[in-house]
């Protein structure tokens, strides 16, 4: 699990809520499934903690990123690549739509809308069949959350999982797989840092399924 880990340095609320970093909640859910071997990395490591050796035994990278995008290393983002198109799976979550990994794998500008204001969220999942979206109900409800709005500019996903609807009428394709080279891809927009978006079950659930499903291939 990559996290930035700028956000709960800097802001009481999100340190509140992510006490030791939202990458070490993240894992932290993984690891209590028994079913992983979990090791989390940050952007302020050496080589953001993302060397040759760390990502050579490496199934499925999480990321998340939002202040410092652009001090992500163009090395480092390199080698995450080559290690995707080898047959690594990468989950980027929220905000990390906008990172230099996600944006060269896509090739696109992977901008969209967005409105911080404690928006209601209700989640669709399009695809129950799907592997991510095993033991989901129909809906998911998130109480208060960032709006994520289209248009969101990336390619046509291989499959779309999840679509959102907030309050403001606003939709968006929150659930997004991708196959690059040997490697899959999945985007999935909940997890603002200062909603306890993370630290919930059916987020950290859907999470699971991912990583099962993008390490297998």
């Amino acid at each position: 699990m990559w996290g930035e880990f700028r956000h709960e340095k800097k802001n009481p609320k999100v340190k509140e809520i992510y006490p030791n970093g939202m990458h070490e909640t993240i894992a932290e859910g993984l690891r209590k499934t028994g079913a992983f071997t979990v090791q989390t990395a940050t952007l302020d490591e050496p080589e953001h903690g993302l060397t040759t050796e760390v990502l050579a035994n490496t199934d499925v990278l999480t990321w998340w990123g939002h202040l410092a995008h652009g001090e992500v290393s163009d090395e480092v983002v390199a080698r995450v690549r080559a290690r995707v198109l080898e047959g690594m799976g990468l989950i980027v979550l929220h905000s990390g739509h906008f990172s230099k990994i996600f944006k060269t794998l896509m090739g696109t500008s992977c901008d969209l809308k967005w409105r911080e204001a404690d928006d209601h969220e209700r989640i669709w999942v399009l695809e129950p069949g799907h592997p991510i979206a095993a033991g989901l109900n129909e809906t998911i409800e998130i109480d208060k959350e960032e709006m994520y709005g289209e248009r969101f500019d990336i390619p046509e996903p291989d499959e779309l999982i999840f679509v959102s609807w907030f309050t403001g009428g606003e939709v968006f394709r929150s659930g997004c797989t991708y196959r690059r080279g040997a490697g899959k891809i999945f985007y999935f927009r909940p997890g603002h840092e200062t909603y306890p978006i993370l630290t919930q079950p059916v987020p950290r659930k859907i999470v699971e399924n991912a990583v099962r499903f993008l390490g297998r291939n």
